[in-house]
């Protein structure tokens, strides 16, 4: 997935005040720490989840998804109805509903949205399979909007897709271009005013929000090098919110006075990726994986290799759950909910050399098995430099493959170079990791053969560089399964088809350990409320909700002692990255998925 225009922007800068400042004038400010990649700032190109999780404050869809309980819940649109057959959807809008610049929010802005997409290849990377299904859109008044699909269809249509200000995105001349990080409108309770290497990206208060202007003036996501530099700076109050802490940085913040932990069950998966022989939208092939990989028997057989169990133990200590399918235990409707001792293809290393001698992959002098042409099997396996579970990971992966003769190289890239390698294609195996929304839709849509994207990395998302007309139809049968408990089979039955081809080995679900500033902020609204997360949730409510404390101020903006030194922006392609100091790229955010 290429960003076009737009570049990859990585945060690294020293964290410094002075956007914030300005900010802080007009109200309390909350400052969040940022230590994951910002690809783009604009909704259309946003992948991965830490541009999500900003842009989520600023965009809001037709239909968002409840604080209480990720159930369906008046966003743009404050009513909807579809008719028997799910083949036309109708949004009634708010009233009076404004844009953070004061012009209303109708139904051409859902209209112009919806079209810039479909008639836009630069514009489909991140959304555009939410839109493949709408065969026409109109609006009989400027407050209703009716959408007529090509097929029947069971997952709202309105959930997931941020609609964007017409009066603002039709004016432009390349919208794929336009960066969206400063001067912005939107119309969520969050309106991202400033951005820069340096300062990081402000948000200021929106005065329209439809619930009302949130109690904090300003969002200040603060740019970090590492976790633990934004530990210390929770800590010494130069940040007031953490996401993504390791157990042990969780632990330490544990019992400490002013800052109140939180461990909740996460809605993203860690996995590890293996290249079946990526092609592009054409069918050509794409990129320089392993060949011996195209071989089924090859990657079930590493997945029979690793230890899953252990992975957990070790990286989470535990806690998370078990990786089964795609969607985790955190919605139990579609969740494939099996022990790993009885998946089918549970860790077994016995079973693994077992296939491999079957499939006559035999061993030369020194151990190594040799593919079909005589070579040593060595497989290359990519991860972030950011992340420490990824090397902590490979160091328990690489001599588990060499107990089955196959010879591992590690090498750790930044963000951005591990989104650009398994984005075209370059790589045999990578570490990476996808969050979700409450209806896997969504994430099913990446693995259709549709998804795959153009020779250059450019237009559709493909999670897994997979394609199996199979899964497409079980797809396209779900898509249009009106029958919940029909539905909920099919998308179990596409889970299971995509884990037998061993493309994606889901290692766990993660935990999510966040932290924050009590002695500064209160109401924290979690998402579910019961056990739920602060920060990367389906909507803005954790951070829209935060009371300030009276007297007790805000951070001083001082820099962090770890703070970066770079910054840099790096244009073309925007994949995966997974799961670090907790993981999963988050998405969307209303999110119908993010890679972590």
């Amino acid at each position: 997935m290429a960003l076009i225009g737009a570049g990859a922007i990585v945060f690294g800068g020293t964290v410094a005040g002075a956007g914030a400042a300005a900010a802080e004038e007009e109200g309390a400010q909350a400052r969040i720490s940022l230590t994951g990649d910002v690809e783009t700032l604009n909704p259309f190109l946003s992948v991965l989840s830490t541009s999500d999780s900003i842009l989520m404050y600023q965009y809001e869809p037709l239909v968002a998804w409840a604080a209480e309980d990720n159930s369906e819940y008046p966003a743009i649109a404050e009513s909807w109805e579809a008719n028997a057959d799910g083949t036309e959807w109708t949004f009634h809008l708010e009233p009076d509903a404004m844009w953070s610049d004061g012009e209303p929010i109708v139904a051409d802005d859902v209209i112009w949205t919806i079209e810039a997409i479909q008639d836009n290849d630069a514009l489909k990377m991140a959304k555009g399979s939410l839109v493949e299904n709408i065969e026409s859109i109109e609006a009989p008044d400027e407050l209703t909007v009716v959408m007529t699909m090509e097929n029947p269809q069971a997952p709202n249509p309105g959930a997931d897709l941020p609609i964007v200000p017409r009066h603002v995105w039709a004016e432009l001349d390349d919208p794929a271009a336009y960066e969206n990080d400063a001067d912005t409108v939107g119309s969520g309770p969050f309106i991202i005013t400033e951005s820069s290497k340096t300062n990081g990206v402000t948000m200021t208060a929106n005065p329209h929000y439809r619930h009302g202007e949130a109690k904090i003036g300003s969002l200040v996501w603060v740019p970090y090098k590492s976790s633990d530099a934004a530990v210390q700076a929770l800590k010494t109050g130069e940040v007031d919110l953490v996401d993504g802490l390791t157990i042990a940085q969780f632990d330490s913040l544990d019992g400490v006075e002013g800052i109140t932990t939180i461990s909740a069950k996460g809605n993203s998966f860690s996995a590890l990726a293996i290249n079946p022989g990526a092609k592009d939208i054409d069918g050509n092939d794409l990129g320089d994986g392993n060949p011996v990989l195209h071989d089924k028997v090859v990657r079930q057989a590493i997945v029979r290799a690793i230890d899953n169990e252990t992975l957990r133990a070790k990286i989470l200590q535990g806690l998370g759950d078990p990786g089964t399918g795609t969607v985790p235990p955190r919605y139990p409707t579609f969740h494939w909910n099996i022990a790993p001792e009885e998946l089918p293809l549970a860790y077994d290393p016995d079973e693994a050399n077992r296939m491999l001698d079957e499939a006559g992959y035999e061993r030369g002098a020194d151990g190594v098995r040799l593919d079909k042409s005589g070579n040593p099997i060595d497989l290359r396996i990519m991860g972030r430099s950011s992340s420490s579970n990824s090397q902590q990971a490979a160091d328990f992966i690489g001599p588990w493959l060499e107990e089955i003769g196959i010879k591992t190289t590690v090498s750790m890239l930044s963000d951005a170079q591990v989104n650009d390698e398994s984005v075209l294609g370059r790589y045999d195996m990578y570490f990476t990791g996808w969050g979700m929304g409450p209806d896997p839709d969504f994430m099913m849509s990446i693995n259709l053969c549709s998804s795959r994207p153009n020779a250059d990395g450019s237009g559709a998302t493909s999670e897994s560089n997979w394609c199996d007309p199979a899964f497409d139809e079980l797809y396209a049968q779900q898509h249009s399964e009106t029958d919940p408990e029909k539905r909920a089979a099919l998308i179990l039955e596409m889970q299971q088809l995509k884990y037998d081809a061993a493309v994606n080995n889901v290692m766990f679900f993660d935990a999510r350990f966040q932290a924050y500033r009590s002695d500064r902020f209160t109401d924290a609204q979690l998402q579910p409320a019961e056990g739920g997360v602060l920060l990367r949730q389906n909507g803005p409510w954790g951070v829209y909700s935060l009371t300030p404390v009276d007297g007790a101020g805000t951070g001083d903006g001082a820099a962090a002692d770890g703070g970066a030194t770079g910054w840099w922006i790096a244009g073309g392609v925007a994949a995966a990255a997974l799961v670090g100091g907790g993981i999963v790229l988050s998405r969307r955010r209303s999110q119908a998925g993010d890679r972590e």
